[in-house]
């Protein structure tokens, strides 16, 4: 990838113009209520940053996955209120995309104002495979603004009309939110400080396959948690009962325990293990007890790596200049099985150096266990394209800038 990309200082002076801005504001609800606002909170340094040059802000996101068509339950009418209350000025909200409610909404802004466009996927041309559908949309969304900043860091993987296509069709800039990504991500990369530890977890060791691949020969230590880590186990031998298994990458996981050990990488996985004989749920109090990973019962799952474990996790990274974290440790939603995260966050917070959480459910875990997200190097809000460029693939949202 390029080494610079043109910023929002590029577009020239702004006050006045109609500036289109993909921000991502996928947020969790509850209904209508917002469980987590992180995302929108790392919208508003340039939404701000554009409103005070002068420019009618127009932003435009999406939340969830509607089917193509308008539904209430992905509405970002909630967001707009949130939004509001984050910049300390009103947001107008449209209740389209770009029909009649968003050309009349965009028309009565004035210079500073701010809008937001209602859920951009529920017009199916927004993620259309087709490129000439897709373009079609993008059309529409071109038209109503002058000038295009990407600021929308977990949607640039993915090749979209509100992402790719209308940089394509108007001047365009990366915004402060997915420089700043980038600039994170290349250093971890691109001759990263050492020592440099990778710590992931999750569910599936397929999730990350790209990954391990492209760090397992940048990595100093590679520590392995969450349900990913029951077929390593497996690979090695161990009985895992009823925990998650994918047996169709035991050979995956027997290849990068080689792979590691000859090219010097130390892979560190959980010794011990917590478990339970179900999955929990809310009918039903946790039942945890800590064995052996090498001796996980046949009726027992999984569900969290053991204290002992969480400290030797710890003590990896205590003397690390460089770790990217990207998944939990365990089901941390459950405060019986949420040590293991709880340990690595904590761990993380005291790195003299660049700790990078990786979005996704690990950025959710920082926010939900409490700490202050200021603790850490950088928290990124995009758990996919996150993982997408560290695996060394092309981000179409960022090419298309890069190439102009």
């Amino acid at each position: 990838m390029a080494e610079t990309t043109a910023g929002i200082e590029s577009l020239g002076d702004l006050r006045g113009k109609r500036v289109l801005v993909r921000s991502d504001l996928n947020v969790p609800l509850d209904g209508t209520t917002i469980t987590d606002d992180g995302r929108i909170r790392a919208s508003v340094p340039t939404i701000t940053q554009l409103s005070d040059a002068g420019a009618r802000v127009v932003v435009t996101a999406h939340l969830g996955r509607p089917k193509g068509a308008p539904d209430p339950a992905y509405s970002l009418e909630p967001v707009a209120g949130r939004l509001s209350e984050l910049l300390g000025r009103p947001v107008a909200f449209a209740t389209d995309t770009v029909g009649a409610s968003a050309s009349e909404t965009v028309a009565g802004l004035e210079d500073g104002d701010v809008a937001l466009l209602e859920n951009v996927r529920f017009n199916d041309g927004e993620t259309s495979k087709d490129d000439q559908v897709r373009g079609a949309f993008a059309d529409q969304l071109a038209q109503l603004a002058d000038t295009f900043v990407s600021d929308g860091f977990g949607v640039v993987h993915r090749k979209q009309a509100s992402v790719y296509d209308v940089a394509l069709r108007l001047p365009s800039a990366m915004g402060g939110l997915v420089a700043a990504e980038v600039d994170v991500l290349r250093r971890l990369t691109e001759e990263p400080e050492r020592p440099y530890v990778v710590v992931l977890g999750g569910s599936k060791v397929s999730d990350k396959l790209g990954v391990i691949d492209n760090l397992i020969d940048k990595a100093d230590k590679l520590l392995i948690g969450g349900g990913m880590v029951f077929t390593f186990l497996k690979a090695q031998g161990h009985e895992v009962g009823k925990s998650l298994l994918e047996a169709d990458q035991l050979d995956t996981c027997n290849r990068y325990l080689s792979e590691a050990a000859d090219r010097g990488v130390e892979i560190v996985l959980p010794t011990d293990v917590v478990v339970d004989t179900a999955f929990p749920s809310g009918d039903r109090e946790p039942q945890p007890s800590v064995v052996p990973a090498s001796e996980i019962p046949a009726d027992a799952l999984g569900l969290d790596i053991g204290p002992e474990s969480a400290a030797a996790f710890a003590a990896a990274l205590a003397d690390a200049r460089t770790v990217f974290w990207n998944g939990p440790m365990g089901v941390f939603e459950t405060d019986a099985f949420a040590g293991g995260t709880r340990a690595v966050a904590q761990a993380l917070t005291e790195i003299d150096g660049l700790s990078v959480v990786g979005g996704g459910d690990s950025a959710a875990a920082v926010r939900q266990l409490g700490f202050d997200e200021a603790a850490f190097g950088h928290i990124s809000t995009g758990g996919g394209a996150s993982l997408e460029f560290l695996e060394g693939k092309e981000l179409p949202g960022i090419a298309v800038l890069e190439r102009g």
